[in-house]
């Protein structure tokens, strides 16, 4: 008695998975780590031109990442449980990125500790948003503080919330943090302008501003490398 042939793609993703608990997922071409991850929630169907066809649709893995819910679900063969299953992998992303800066017992060495955390957070946002990481006398993150979501007049607002919060926290530096939606890593003069202003009247209340990163899904822009700080 004949028995029915298994999918051809069955064997494929056995190898595929087999691969990367050998490597660890080095050497893999985009659309085979989506290919892996979708095959979790479409256990029946090849991945591979799904895979492909997502990662066409939004330009990248981040931009994947980065699609809002609503984008992805219409995606014609992913549907709702696969796109829940992509932004719960970028929200882990996240945490785990977070940890490694907000461990209590971890001493910050450089703003550049920070920078990846920042990028993976909030380098994809499509609105502009503003952050405040705040640190005490041991250089140790105390909180992060979302100060502003969307645009609005910069010189007034941040400078007040941003010391607010800090003179609450016990703070005794801080790192602020916005993005570009754009894409744009330059910054502009009235961002010039705003990191001159806190710097003045942080350091009359003896908080340093240990630095002001400007960070796009690509890149960032620190003002203490350029020498703006």
């Amino acid at each position: 008695m004949r028995t029915k042939e298994s999918p051809h793609y069955i064997g494929h993703r056995k190898r595929l998975r087999r691969r990367f608990l050998k490597t660890g997922g080095e050497g893999f071409e985009d659309y085979e780590i989506m290919e892996l991850l979708l095959s979790f929630c479409i256990p029946r169907k090849d991945t591979k031109p799904l895979a492909k066809r997502v990662l066409s649709q939004f330009g990248s893995l981040p931009g994947v990442l980065d699609a809002p819910f609503e984008d992805l679900k219409q995606i014609k063969g992913l549907g709702e449980v696969s796109a829940v299953l992509i932004k719960v992998t970028r929200r882990l992303i996240e945490l785990y990125l977070k940890e490694e800066i907000f461990n209590k017992e971890k001493r910050l060495s450089s703003p550049k500790e920070v920078v990846r955390y920042c990028r993976a957070s909030m380098g994809g946002l499509k609105d502009e948003q503003f952050r405040a990481i705040y640190l005490n006398s041991q250089n140790q993150v105390i909180q992060e503080v979302i100060i502003q979501e969307g645009t609005v007049d910069q010189a007034v607002v941040y400078p007040r919330k941003i010391l607010e919060h800090a003179l609450k926290l016990k703070a005794t530096g801080v790192i602020i943090v916005h993005n570009h939606p754009s894409g744009t890593l330059q910054p502009s003069r009235s961002d010039i302008e705003l990191t001159r202003r806190l710097k003045s009247t942080a350091a009359e209340l003896g908080i340093r501003i240990l630095d002001h990163l400007i960070v796009t899904r690509v890149g960032y822009f620190s003002f203490v490398e350029n020498a703006l700080l």
